[in-house]
């Protein structure tokens, strides 16, 4: 009987994927985020250990316990003092006003930085984030961007950014902290390690939603929701840019999509994790790569428009060099006609992570992706 309510289960999540999604009167995908004592326990990792407690307001700071992957030792600001925004505006980026954002991010000493209530910053350069910083955005509805920077983590350490809705990122002057033209990321994370971006929602950016390059390394994106957007998250610097080989980057628990285009992700030499995502059509293709990337697709879920590849191996390069390239395609679900074209052989390296789970929880798993609607006293 247990065999047979699991294949029930399971069959009516397949069915349930080529559903649209929920949309309501303004166009935007409308998705539950608040939880139920019922939907604990969804096999999400990262939500399991922290959203059934509805005393996580708190202990905010239990959260950096949380993180999955490769980015598994990004702690944030634990341990620092609990920093409150007040101020949404962003004047004087040479000279910020305590009780902004930008203050906050710029203090030497760890900080676990929270929002006194909603707010819309408009950043006038981009915000550099400093090492051992948490933003938590918790318990408020909190959008960066509209028209301004948004985040860059450059040559930092130890950062966690949960729970902000980024979106209409621009570019903006240099930074006079950095002497960096922002392009116009949602999050650029440049020469960095241990960093967690969990729980944003990311749209419509200048250049990427969230780029990692130039050697960073120990990176986790997960629980986001990313829509409306062309290149939606590059992964390596250029072609030419081998120090990337050390960049281990995970991809875990994700909404890709609707109105994505391309790169979800593209990567370069690195070992790329890429699992339990759920892919909502595409333009162009969903997993890209140049430059002899090692990327492990494990338990996605794949819904093409039509009929089209999941994968592109950018730059035109010979099959006779890409088909030494380990893309490995393991447990994933495909539907209307997506396929994906493996290449290499499994090895050590490319083993799936403890936390990765069957495609069928996809659904259950990746329902919340996206900035939550938290409140204080109740589960999350």
């Amino acid at each position: 009987m247990a065999i047979l309510l699991f294949f029930i289960f399971t069959s009516i999540l397949s069915i349930s994927y080529s559903s649209p999604l929920p949309v309501n009167a303004s166009g935007n995908i409308s998705v539950r985020r608040q939880r139920t004592p019922e939907q604990c326990g969804t096999g999400n990792q990262v939500d399991d250990c922290w959203r059934c407690d509805p005393g996580w307001a708190d202990n905010r700071q239990r959260l950096a316990d949380c993180v999955i992957g490769f980015g598994r030792n990004a702690i944030g600001g634990k341990g620092g003092r609990t920093y409150v925004v007040t101020d949404p505006g962003d004047e004087d980026p040479a000279n910020p006003a305590p009780g902004t954002l930008r203050y906050g991010l710029v203090q030497d000493e760890p900080l676990w930085i929270i929002f006194a209530c909603n707010m819309t910053i408009r950043p006038q350069r981009e915000f550099v984030v400093s090492s051992h910083k948490t933003v938590d955005g918790r318990g408020a509805s909190v959008v960066v961007g509209e028209g301004g920077a948004c985040f860059t983590v450059r040559n930092q350490s130890n950062v966690i950014i949960h729970g902000i809705t980024i979106r209409g990122c621009r570019p903006a002057p240099k930074s006079a902290k950095t002497g960096h033209l922002s392009d116009g990321d949602g999050v650029s994370i440049f020469g960095a390690r241990d960093v967690w971006v969990d729980h944003c929602t990311l749209e419509d950016c200048a250049d990427g939603l969230v780029d990692v390059i130039a050697a960073s390394t120990g990176v986790t994106v997960s629980n986001c929701l990313l829509t409306n957007h062309n290149k939606a998250m590059l992964l390596g610097h250029n072609d030419a840019y081998e120090d990337d080989r050390a960049m281990r980057v995970t991809v875990a628990f994700n909404r890709f999509g609707p109105g994505l285009v391309q790169r979800m992700p593209r990567c370069r030499f690195g070992v790329f994790h890429v699992v339990n995502n759920d892919y909502v059509n595409w333009g162009k293709y969903a997993i890209g790569g140049s430059a002899s990337p090692t990327i492990l697709s494990r338990g996605n879920r794949f819904c093409a428009g039509k009929e089209k590849e999941v994968t592109k191996r950018d730059g035109d390069p010979p099959k006779s060099e890409w088909q030494k390239w380990n893309w490995i395609s393991d447990g994933d679900l495909m539907f209307n006609g997506a396929f994906f074209t493996a290449s290499g052989r499994p090895g050590a390296e490319v083993k799936a992570p403890s936390f990765a789970k069957s495609a069928s929880f996809v659904a259950p798993m990746t329902a919340s992706a996206g900035a939550l609607s938290c409140s204080k006293g109740s589960l999350c």
